[in-house]
């Protein structure tokens, strides 16, 4: 059993419906916010303990998981005191705001022999199992393209919150905080990017940072892709096509879990509809989302499983954010993977 501290009361509601799911994995024990009467709402007869002093959670020798749901400019402060207190970390994305921070990080979690894991849920679906199913059978072939869309509506009433649409507190916009987790999915199914191109705009609401973006990647592996982002859309939509050698595979359009919606797998020449439906049918059910991945990351912890979320995915994932922002605010085609004299590895905030 894993012993649980959630540090935020806002997304950690999402976190905390996922633990619930695997009640023969995790104990949630404590929740960490400083508003007490959000808190409480949210457990509600739970029994669990209700803090507001985060060192008094990292002094609590009966937890073993911090689990930080915090705004993003807190994210490294937090969760290199909880691994240097011992804890395994869960983080919410983005992990950090700097590729200098990412490697301080992942340094930190070293030292202290302890799991550092960055919250990329959307991995953890029946389409994500189908589709890798599909590519392990050697069904889908080589990818010639891709294309995301992250279309959703935020308007100035969720801009209300102080730190958001702000560089100093979300440290980025549409391309750090909404199409993130896509372009996570991107890597995580077609490989490293070799060069990306990307344009950003603010049009939609009166804020720091950008709520549209176009992004052009070429991947090492030679296949292409585009990433169409807005938050000024009618109705929050995520759209996910990739044109395989043998098949095209299409998400629905559900909007903040696009793995646990129904796709179509759609065989080409030389592989059959019916190769492909066979092997859709051998796949078991799975978990999704938070669930999802909190079990694989019990797996590793426990089991030393192999489908957990890394601290080097983590990395990769700020890379590419690095790497977007600076084609955005240079203009050029920016190759990968970024060094350490990057110009913006130490932050991408004008």
């Amino acid at each position: 059993m894993i012993r649980v501290a959630i540090i935020g009361a806002g997304i950690g509601e999402k976190h905390l419906a996922g633990f619930q799911e695997l009640p023969d994995r995790f104990e949630v024990r404590t929740l960490c916010d400083l508003d007490q009467e959000r808190a409480k709402k949210l457990i509600g007869e739970a029994p669990i303990h209700l803090e507001s002093d985060f060192q008094a959670v990292l002094a609590d020798p009966t937890i073993d998981l911090i689990d930080i749901c915090l705004p993003p400019h807190l994210h490294f402060s937090a969760a290199s005191d909880a691994l240097n207190a011992g804890k395994h970390v869960v983080c919410e994305k983005p992990l950090v705001t700097s590729l200098k921070e990412a490697d301080a990080l992942i340094a930190t979690a070293k030292a202290a022999g302890r799991m550092l894991s960055p919250v990329f849920q959307y991995r953890f679906g029946p389409a994500m199992a189908q589709l890798k199913a599909l590519m392990s059978a050697g069904l889908a072939g080589k990818a010639y393209a891709a294309s995301i869309e992250t279309h959703w509506n935020r308007d100035a009433v969720y801009y209300a919150v102080p730190w958001r649409g702000t560089w100093s507190g979300e440290n980025g916009g549409a391309v750090l905080g909404h199409a993130i987790h896509n372009h996570d999915l991107l890597t995580n199914l077609l490989g490293p990017i070799a060069h990306l191109s990307a344009m950003v705009t603010t049009r939609v609401n009166d804020i720091e940072v950008e709520d549209c973006a176009a992004i052009s990647f070429a991947m090492h592996s030679g296949a292409l892709a585009t990433s169409s982002i807005t938050l000024g859309a009618a109705t929050d939509m995520t759209r996910i096509r990739i044109c395989f050698d043998g098949l095209t595979a299409q998400s629905g359009t559900t909007p903040y879990a696009p793995m646990t919606d129904t796709w179509t797998f759609t065989a080409r020449d030389p592989v059959t509809q019916y190769d492909v439906d066979a092997v859709l049918a051998s796949v078991d059910d799975v978990k999704s989302g938070y669930a999802g991945f909190f079990e694989a990351l019990a797996d590793a912890i426990e089991h030393d499983g192999t489908e957990a979320v890394t601290p080097e995915d983590g990395r990769r994932s700020i890379e590419l954010v690095t790497a977007i922002y600076q084609a955005a605010q240079s203009g050029q085609r920016i190759n990968m993977p970024l060094e350490d004299d990057a110009p913006m590895y130490q932050g991408w905030a004008p």
